[in-house]
């Protein structure tokens, strides 16, 4: 099977959901969740801080630099992420369906690159 990464953005312009829709969301990707898990899809799950909690951190110098906030300057952030496996992109699709259902938004899917000598 290929892993892909499902993944969610927000932008700093979208509100915040009100507290009863918040929890129904996060009702619904535990449920999607479970199931992830029960048919074998599942790697790896996680939701992310708000982007004003990130640092950068670079090592490419002779001396580390560390930034507050996030890397890319940009409106668009990522929110949360799924890693899945799946046999194929039609079915890495279908279970991206289900998680842009679950966390009521636009849901990313993107494969894994194949590891060296793989």
């Amino acid at each position: 099977m290929v892993q892909y990464l499902l993944s969610v953005h927000s932008t700093e312009a979208d509100p915040t959901p009100p507290p009863e829709v918040m929890e129904r969301m996060y009702a619904q990707v535990d449920t999607f969740n479970r199931g992830l898990k029960a048919s074998g899809n599942w790697v790896f799950a996680g939701g992310l801080h708000p982007v004003t909690t990130a640092t950068v951190v670079d090592a490419t110098g002779v001396d580390v630099v560390t930034t507050d906030g996030p890397f890319a300057e940009s409106k668009e952030h990522l929110g949360g992420f799924w890693i899945v496996q799946a046999y194929d992109l039609d079915a890495a699709l279908e279970l991206a369906r289900q998680a842009s259902r679950a966390c009521e938004g636009p849901v990313e899917v993107r494969p894994f690159q194949d590891e060296p000598g793989a």
